[in-house]
């Protein structure tokens, strides 16, 4: 794992324990049996019962589980320790079956506890996933050799574009960070989190990498998956800019007249002759 990635190891792991306890994430109301997922994913990945998922980048597994309440086999991966032991205390506490493994997506296939004969139904990642991995070769290859042939892969996730956005002391929103890739990543120090808000803590230093709409698409394409859709929605899953205002459904929309894609959602299957 490269340096840059270890930080942000160290980030997760002092972070995890925050957001569980967090307002945000209301780990209460999911053990009373609410779902953590939105209506958008709901509606677009369909029924799952029966059927085996991946889910990669899973935090620490409360939507993971939430497929596994809906009757999904399901398989949670994180590359944070800390993660990684709160899904499975997390899924001990809602009673339901979820197996998590320790391990970056791009060394999963040689993990000691990965099955190389083991092929999902589903393969599935969200919010906030991407900007992680500096290279998405290595994701979608991933994606590919973990689906059986006819499987499908969807995402639900941040847009790049709005990851460029800011707001001006004035309230104008402007383009204020780079869209299209750079050959360093971005450097952040804070102590702000979009589940806790300000909270100090000792691991603050994080890198992101930018990912173009196009170069996430492509990079699924050249792995081998057939494109089913590609959508872009004008609200996001928290408050990305100042000014946004919550929906009942649970998501954010900018208020006024800006119309710009917060979140865009992509489904892909793997045709039935690849193996």
């Amino acid at each position: 794992m490269n340096p840059h990635s270890l930080s942000n190891r160290d980030f997760w792991d002092e972070l995890v324990p925050m957001h569980r306890a967090s307002e945000f994430y209301d780990v209460a109301s999911f053990l009373a049996g609410k779902t953590s997922l939105l209506p958008l994913e709901l509606r677009e990945m369909g029924d799952v019962a029966g059927q085996s998922l991946l889910h990669l980048q899973c935090h620490f597994g409360m939507d993971t589980l939430s497929w596994a309440r809906l009757g999904a086999r399901v398989t949670g991966v994180d590359y944070s320790p800390a993660a990684i032991r709160q899904a499975r205390e997390l899924a001990r506490e809602a009673g339901l079956d979820g197996r998590f493994i320790e391990s970056a997506v791009e060394t999963l296939l040689d993990h000691p506890e990965w099955d190389a004969a083991e092929r999902f139904d589903r393969v599935y990642t969200s919010y906030g996933a991407l900007c992680w991995l500096p290279d998405l070769r290595p994701w979608a290859e991933v994606i590919v050799q973990s689906l059986r042939p006819g499987g499908t892969f969807y995402m639900a996730e941040v847009h790049p574009y709005s990851f460029s956005l800011d707001r001006t002391p004035e309230g104008k929103m402007v383009v204020s960070f780079a869209y299209l890739p750079q050959p360093e990543p971005m450097r952040w120090e804070s102590d702000d989190s979009y589940a806790t808000g300000t909270a100090p803590r000792e691991h603050k230093v994080t890198y992101e990498w930018s990912h173009g709409l196009g170069e996430i698409v492509t990079a699924l394409l050249n792995a081998g998956l057939v494109l089913e859709f590609l959508h872009e929605w004008p609200f996001s899953c928290f408050q990305a800019l100042p000014g946004m205002e919550r929906d009942a459904d649970g998501t954010w929309r900018m208020t006024g007249e800006e119309r710009v894609p917060f979140l865009f959602s992509l489904r892909a299957r793997k045709p039935l002759e690849q193996h």
